[in-house]
């Protein structure tokens, strides 16, 4: 299991990012105090998104972090709203899914449900 993954970002930029990160269904939880004044943590079903606070960060062109989010379309309509760009990806698993860069420029791909799901659910349900 993934616990979580720590990105870079100005502390101007982590107001915006914090925001972006809620509507993709994390929620603000607290650092231990020693990290407290250099990085914001969020969390979701226990992954962990943790925005390091840093002057000059680096976000990779194309490395990014993936995301099942729990309704995509809502999801998708809500970054939309932000004033956020999503783009539609190919759904190479048959899951909806796109990319969209937080507001320090980490890309993030956004998917409806996993590789494999289906399968697993199919099967699943064939033993019961």
């Amino acid at each position: 299991m993934l616990h979580h993954v720590a990105i870079e970002v100005t502390p101007e930029q982590a107001p915006g990012c914090r925001d972006f990160y809620r509507l993709l269904g994390f929620a603000p939880v607290q650092p231990p105090p020693p990290l407290r004044d250099r990085a914001l943590w969020l969390e979701r079903d226990g992954t962990q998104v943790h925005l390091l606070l840093t002057p000059e960060p680096v976000a990779p062109p194309e490395g990014h972090l993936a995301v099942v989010v729990e309704d995509y379309q809502r999801v998708i309509e809500a970054l939309r709203q932000a004033g956020h760009s999503p783009q539609a990806r190919a759904e190479h698993w048959g899951s909806p899914r796109a990319f969209v860069r937080d507001p320090a420029g980490h890309r993030v791909e956004l998917m409806a449900f996993p590789p494999g799901h289906r399968e697993r659910l199919r099967s699943a349900i064939a033993s019961d």
